[in-house]
């Protein structure tokens, strides 16, 4: 889970906005742009994630990922975004060898990337009005920035140490960077809830939480969830090897493991 920290001083004026959906809560924070302008988009946004809801839900019977996997639709019968969602969940999957997967079970599930995927496009579409200068999309913890909240200061996302219930493990700085997001996997808030494609199986892996920084968030919550089902020795390496992307790693014994560059995203 992460937090996001913006200072007052200096800000532009700012939109916020929580919305419950997709079983967690996103929370927005807009600055600069016409105030009214800005809230119909947030209002725009909000929507489109219910229907992201409708769309891609597993536990809806009449979702369209739903009668997908009862093969009642075709993709090319589905909305454009199961299609585009489907390639990049492919992508991710052969990027990772293998790790990350959206068949469990037997059964498509594409969550893993879905979530990510759907606040970076909001806070895109969201940086697209006129005016804002900086964009805070955070969903469950996961988050996407964009810009800056003020002329000298940058996004700040605290991560939650899994070990100590309200501390924290690190924070992020987004500063000298236009986008930044911060994706955390792990089992201190959903248990034992991500699987290992090659069993089918929870994972079974020395780690705790796996915190994964990168220019975007639909990329950033897949390697998240790939790493942590690699383990710590494994996962590091792995993400060591992707171009822009830190880490931070905790594992069950309380040993901290990071990407040779996260120092510099500190702060």
């Amino acid at each position: 889970m992460a937090d996001t920290v913006a200072d007052s001083a200096q800000a532009p004026a700012a939109v916020r906005h929580a919305e419950e959906t997709m079983g967690t809560v996103f929370s927005f924070d807009v600055r600069g742009g016409e105030p009214g302008a800005v809230r119909a988009a947030v209002d725009e946004a909000v929507a489109g994630l219910h229907r992201v809801d409708e769309v891609f839900s597993t536990y809806r019977e009449d979702s369209q990922i739903s009668r997908l996997q009862r093969a009642e639709l075709t993709v090319e019968e589905c909305d454009p975004e199961v299609g585009e969602v489907l390639k990049l969940a492919a992508e991710a999957e052969q990027l990772s060898d293998g790790w990350f997967s959206t068949s469990y079970g037997g059964r498509l599930d594409p969550t893993g990337i879905v979530k990510g995927w759907a606040v970076e496009r909001a806070a895109r579409r969201l940086a697209a009005v006129p005016g804002v200068t900086g964009v805070s999309v955070n969903g469950g913890g996961d988050v996407q920035l964009l810009g800056a909240p003020g002329s000298e200061r940058p996004w700040r996302v605290g991560v939650s140490d899994p070990l100590r219930p309200g501390g924290l493990a690190a924070v992020i700085s987004a500063a000298g960077v236009d986008e930044l997001a911060v994706a955390t996997s792990g089992t201190a808030e959903r248990g034992a809830h991500i699987v290992d494609p090659r069993t089918g199986r929870s994972a079974v892996t020395d780690l705790v939480a796996v915190t994964v920084v990168g220019p975007r968030l639909t990329w950033a919550d897949c390697w998240a969830t790939a790493a942590f089902a690699m383990g710590s020795r494994e996962g590091l390496a792995w993400l060591e090897s992707l171009p822009g992307v830190e880490a931070l790693l905790i594992t069950a014994g309380d040993e901290v493991r990071c990407t040779g560059g996260l120092a510099a995203r500190l702060g």
